[in-house]
């Protein structure tokens, strides 16, 4: 079966994804120490859920840019290895309410059966 326009030529987008990744990587920093402490159920949208939106778009900024998620998820590393430690914790602490509301525990319980949960 012939898939319509597979063969035409197309541009990737690296000059945008390289541009939007430095923008990101500049701001990603910042953004983590000053969205420490900051609470995120009275204010959506609140400096840690920006750090959070920017981090994520910085991965996929780089993994286009470099042309794979790993080096996406590798440039997320290098923010967080770089921050306080308190920041590091806070960001985790909101992404674990993040995938506890919307899910994660229930997606994954196909692949993690209840016995095989806590095993070290």
């Amino acid at each position: 079966m012939r898939i319509p326009r597979a063969d035409d030529p197309r541009e990737a987008p690296v000059p945008i994804a390289a541009g939007d990744a430095a923008m990101l990587w500049d701001a990603a920093g910042p953004l983590l120490e000053q969205g420490k402490d900051v609470e995120w159920y009275d204010v959506p949208g609140s400096d840690i859920d920006r750090t959070a939106s920017v981090l994520c778009r910085l991965r996929r900024a780089t993994a286009g840019r470099r042309g794979g998620p790993q080096h996406g998820d590798e440039a997320v590393r290098t923010v967080l290895a770089a921050a306080s430690p308190e920041a590091v914790v806070w960001l985790a602490s909101r992404a674990i309410s993040y995938m506890d509301e919307y899910g994660f525990p229930e997606a994954v319980a196909p692949w993690i059966p209840d016995e095989d949960l806590l095993e070290a």
